[in-house]
């Protein structure tokens, strides 16, 4: 909420802009946990160990940011509570952090079980195999995403939210090309990028279709225990292939693959203004600054794999 998040290899990093048009940040150094980073080497079990740990950072930063909207919002009454003391400001963050994950769950189960329960109630006399009806599926699926993410960007709230994405992109894009991160140099940039994690959202559709297809059912409620149990093999297969679409994306004949994910991101960002560029940017260089704090002589450079969630 009117601001931006930047991870880096050893911090993660919000800017967000105040009423008062001063930018304030919130600086999380990332802690590295031995049994976690242990499986994320592993492929499959590496995508939902992301995800789930995106949602729960990504948790902390936007209450983070809703705090600070809060807090101007509700003017000098707002500023002037307490501030929790550090055993409750913890509890507060891990809190935040396991919503975070339970939203995440929670949207996935919605957006796998409604979509088949439509199709078998609508649809199940229609084909008598049942790719097509996963097929089917799919695209309702993809209707609903679509309808949800267009009609929520209609709000003046979520349609700023959207232009901040925009603007991370366009700086991440900005650095990636070695150009010194002006306002006027970012906003030459497309607000596209290959790697945000919009593109993951479409690669968990068109993969379901497919792991689905291998699965025979007979009753609904078999078809929906299905899409429960499948739905870790599912997110984590879809981010074996963002990552392979990735590491594809300067090869022209290959660079098509990711363009799902390109076409969502048309919904999912907007075009900022330049003091929405100028968070974004402050955000991204005070990442750098503490990554080389962090990172001593390897430098800046070592934030090249930064990205949004």
């Amino acid at each position: 909420m009117e601001g931006v998040m930047f991870a880096g290899k050893t911090v993660n990093v919000t800017a967000v802009r105040r009423k008062n048009d001063q930018i304030d940040f919130y600086e999380v150094p990332r802690k590295e946990i031995g049994w976690v980073n242990k499986l994320k080497k592993i492929p499959l079990l590496r995508g939902i160990v992301a995800i789930l740990e995106s949602s729960a950072k990504g948790a902390q930063h936007l209450n983070f940011s809703a705090e600070k909207y809060a807090e101007d919002e509700g003017g000098e009454e707002a500023q002037a509570d307490k501030k929790p003391g550090p055993v409750a400001n913890l509890s507060l963050i891990l809190g935040v952090a396991v919503v975070g994950v339970l939203s995440f769950v929670f949207g996935k189960f919605v957006f796998t079980l409604v979509p088949a329960i439509i199709e078998q109630l609508l649809f199940q006399n229609l084909f008598d195999n049942k790719i097509g009806h996963n097929l089917l599926e799919g695209v309702i699926k993809i209707v609903l995403l679509l309808g949800y993410i267009y009609v929520i960007s209609l709000t003046p709230l979520i349609k700023r939210l959207f232009q901040y994405h925009g603007a991370e992109h366009k700086v991440i894009s900005a650095y990636e090309a070695g150009k010194e991160l002006t306002v006027a140099n970012v906003q030459k940039f497309n607000t596209l990028h290959y790697r945000c994690g919009s593109s993951f959202i479409v690669f968990t559709v068109i993969v379901g279709v497919i792991v689905y297809s291998f699965f025979e059912y007979d009753t609904l409620w078999e078809r929906l225990v299905l899409r429960i149990a499948l739905l870790p093999l599912v997110i984590g297969l879809s981010y074996e292939v963002l990552r392979v679409t990735n590491s594809m994306r300067d090869i022209p004949v290959l660079r098509f693959l990711g363009y799902p994910g390109l076409w969502l991101q048309k919904l999912t960002t907007k075009e900022p203004d330049d003091s929405q560029v100028e968070v974004s940017i402050a955000s991204f260089n005070r990442m750098l600054e503490l990554e080389r704090d962090l990172l001593g002589q390897r430098g800046a450079r070592e934030s090249d794999r930064a990205v949004s969630y």
